[in-house]
């Protein structure tokens, strides 16, 4: 067998199944109370819709430039950085990290105050906080000697995630669906404002919808990860629509909006009874546990390539004799932890972290659209309306979005571009050139605008 036959194994329903378990996360168990804390069963249904076209949009971005540009192979950042050069590509691989960070402390949230509900000690804000920050150092002293999240894992947490959710999806559909309560109050008021609000909750359940372009070259064929990025997203999508559209048929918008984060299994538990809520709960945990695992695993992974890139100090690069890049890892870690004191200090949601998070992940999703729509216009192509809808819609995304997290996360890359223009003064390069002053000043502004409502009690998380 030839070298490339070897490398390209990996099947269609492969690459399916990895975008299904990348992108089935945290958020799906949380979605009757965050939907509907925003949006009437009306709104729901047209936010899927446009959430459906965007996202897609966005996974083909990646997609199409992983099949035009093979050699770039350090995720999502090196796209940016190819395309508009070093500053944006920083910026949105600074981002990337940043928005894992502040995931991680939404997972370990959402992961302890599930089990809350059964263990009433951890419903302390200051006993969950210290429970976030140990799971957090024990997950890093493992990664730090080189353990890896093994395969039978995987398997293990993607079965958790999915039996629940479908388990859920049948009996509310067949034992607790009312017609009646889903088309209560159908449409709600203030329907722009609504659909406004349901937009970055679609994007946070969506993240890691990119995971079959990672895999293209070793793909089959180039085709099936076209076909297995429709496939995959099309289920992840009837999965949250079918849990977010069956929901509003048990409670209405109020009652959901009013239950605790681990709202699916609070559906459940009144259709079936309390072993439905401890059915949930447990896929939920294990599924969280999984997640947090091996995101904390990879948040150090931007840092790493920015590293070996000459954009940040070089040695967060580096690795230990068991091959783990523990400096990497500690730095993550430690703004991880002091997330976890920033978060339960101003006693900050999880719907709020969640959204913050998102408006991180958006920065690389707006670059690599528009890198597509420029390499397309310069390169030729077929792929322009795609890189044009991805673009306009992660914009959108930006302009829909609360701007308390939009100038939050200015404030928060801030401390990033500081450190940016350190390493090019040891450097000797150039900062910035022109375009990436106007994007440094956009930043700045926001930073700015953050700190004076912090002063002045305008703003809070």
């Amino acid at each position: 067998m030839t070298t490339a036959q070897q490398t390209h194994t990996v099947s269609m329903w492969t690459l399916v199944s990895l975008i299904i378990g990348s992108t089935v996360g945290s958020g799906i168990f949380a979605l009757p109370q965050n939907v509907a804390s925003v949006a009437s069963p009306g709104v729901m249904l047209v936010g899927w819709a446009i959430a459906g076209v965007g996202m897609l949009s966005i996974a083909f971005v990646f997609q199409i430039l992983a099949r035009r540009k093979p050699l770039l192979d350090a995720g999502v950042y090196s796209y940016v950085r190819a395309g508009l050069g070093d500053f944006i590509g920083f910026i949105s691989g600074f981002g990337y990290w940043l928005g894992s960070v502040m995931a991680q402390v939404g997972y370990a949230t959402l992961f302890f105050r599930t089990i809350g509900y059964y263990v009433p000690v951890l419903r302390n804000r200051w006993v969950l906080a210290v429970a976030v920050s140990a799971l957090t150092w024990v997950i890093f002293i493992g990664l730090s000697r080189g353990i890896k999240q093994a395969a039978v894992m995987n398997r293990v947490t993607t079965i958790a995630k999915l039996v629940p959710i479908l388990c859920f999806i049948v009996l509310v559909a067949f034992l607790g669906f009312s017609w009646d309560t889903f088309t209560l109050d159908f449409w709600g008021t203030g329907v722009s404002q609504q659909l406004k609000g349901i937009m970055l909750f679609t994007v946070w359940v969506f993240i890691g919808v990119e995971g079959a372009s990672v895999y293209s070259k070793q793909s089959k064929t180039r085709g099936d990860v076209g076909r297995a990025t429709v496939v995959g997203f099309l289920s992840v999508l009837a999965l949250l629509v079918a849990v977010s559209t069956l929901s509003y048929g048990v409670f209405s918008r109020e009652e959901l909006a009013a239950l605790p984060d681990n709202s699916m299994g609070a559906v459940l538990e009144a259709v079936v009874g309390p072993w439905g809520g401890v059915f949930v709960s447990l896929g939920l945990c294990l599924s969280v546990l999984g997640a947090y695992v091996s995101w904390q695993m990879l948040c150090a992974e931007p840092l790493v390539m920015m590293a070996s890139d000459g954009l940040l100090p070089r040695k967060l690069a580096a690795t230990n004799h068991l091959g783990a890049p523990w400096l990497a890892q500690l730095v993550s870690t430690l703004v991880i932890q002091v997330f976890v004191i920033i978060f339960f200090a101003n006693e900050t949601s999880y719907n709020a972290m969640v959204q913050l998070a998102t408006i991180m992940y958006l920065l690389p999703y707006i670059f690599s659209a528009l890198y597509l729509v420029l390499l397309t216009a310069r390169e030729g192509g077929a792929h322009l309306a795609v890189g044009a809808i991805a673009f306009i819609y992660s914009l959108w995304l930006i302009y829909a979005a609360d701007p308390v997290y939009v100038l939050f996360g200015a404030l928060a890359v801030v401390p990033g571009m500081v450190m940016y223009v350190w390493v090019r003064v040891a450097q000797g390069t150039r900062w910035f050139n022109p375009f990436e002053w106007c994007v440094v000043a956009l930043v700045v502004a926001g930073a700015v605008a953050a700190v004076v409502g912090l002063v002045n009690g305008t703003l809070s998380l």
